[in-house]
């Protein structure tokens, strides 16, 4: 981001985005209404504390991140070649940035 590289910052982003939805909590059954009194009254009190993923799940994360621009690159690769590149180059950042973060 220092160098004002914003294709790459908007794809660090999107890695930031993605690990930040690895940590939300699995949707469950809803809860049922009860009585006013037996509500949690305060703020923040209905929230569910996130996961806290370890190094390692949000490298997976990431690397996931990028197989999947991979694929689509390929997918795209005889009708969108410049879409199919611009996919390889977000794809090879993200793992560029793994190789950085985790040697």
């Amino acid at each position: 981001m220092k160098q004002r590289d914003r294709e790459a910052a908007g794809i660090y982003r999107t890695a930031l985005a993605a690990i930040d939805n690895a940590e939300a909590v699995p949707i469950g059954e809803p809860e049922r209404a009860g009585a006013i009194e037996q509500s949690p009254v305060g703020v923040g009190r209905a929230e569910a504390t996130r996961r806290e993923l370890t190094a390692q799940e949000m490298t997976d994360v990431v690397r996931r991140e990028a197989q999947e621009r991979e694929a689509a690159a390929e997918s795209l690769a005889d009708a969108n070649p410049q879409a199919a590149d611009r996919l390889r180059h977000a794809a090879r950042l993200l793992l560029d940035l793994l190789d950085l973060v985790m040697p």
